[in-house]
Order: structure tokens, then sequence, then C-alpha cells
């Protein structure tokens, strides 16, 4: 699963306005592959996700081209237990998210047909909580 190795604070603010605002300015074009998967709506995206839908587009495959994953869950998710009375401080961090706004290109594929690629990535999508679009590099 993907995690930061390490990071300078263990608990951070959601910042949800800061993160998920408007549409990517930045990783919003092919920069690897042929073929990619494009976020169509602002939405946090978990590790266990990315993982899913990599396995899921990798196995339809074969195994076969090249897979780049381009988000990162650098977010940690903080969670109180349940049943717990209020105060006492931050909950401990559950999991890791991506913020990922509309435009953001998610995952890109080399050395496979346009047919396959797409239903690969047309399967990793159906795996995450965003609509998204499949495209392919303008030449």
């Amino acid at each position: 699963m993907l995690s930061p190795k390490r990071t300078k604070y263990r608990k951070r603010m959601r910042q949800v306005k800061k993160t998920l605002g408007g549409y990517a300015t930045r990783n919003n074009s092919l920069e690897f592959g042929q073929y990619g998967l494009i976020c169509m709506d602002p939405k946090w995206i978990t590790n266990r996700q990315i993982e899913a839908a990599r396995i899921a587009m990798t196995r339809h495959m074969k195994r076969g081209g090249k897979v780049w994953i381009r988000i990162f869950p650098d977010v940690p998710y903080t969670k109180k237990p349940a049943e717990t009375r209020m105060g006492k401080g931050k909950g401990n961090p559950e999991y890791w998210v991506a913020a990922v706004k509309p435009g953001t290109v998610m995952f890109e594929i080399a050395g496979v047909e346009k047919k396959l690629a797409e239903e690969a990535l047309n399967l990793a999508g159906s795996k995450l909580p965003v609509r998204t679009k499949f495209f392919e590099r303008k030449e």
C-alpha cells in the first residue's frame, strides 16, 4: 500500500477548500505513457483505492506494458474511535489520502494496444470514487 516513509508532522489539518478547490494546474498532461486516465471530480482517494485500481489494471493487461501511478497519498486521515467522548485531542491516523482535482492525470499506460489500454483504464476507473475519462496522447 502507498504511504509516505516519513513526514514532518504525524497529523495534519484537513484544508478541504485548499486541496480540492478549482481545477488541476499541475499533473494535468501526459508525461510518460501513451494513454491516461483523467479525473473529472474533486475527491480524496485513499491508498487502498489506488492499489485496487493498479491491481485491476495490471491484471487486465496480463502484466504487459508499463504503468505509471501519477498520484500519491501524502495526507494522513485521522479518526477518533467509535463511542468516544468529545475532547481529548485529535484522533490517530487511520489511512492516507491523495487530494485529486478535476483534470488530474491519475494513471498512465504505455506499450499496449489502444483497445486493451482503454479497457484496463476503464476497469481501474471503476475502482475509484470519482468519474474518470480515458484519453490518449495527441501527436
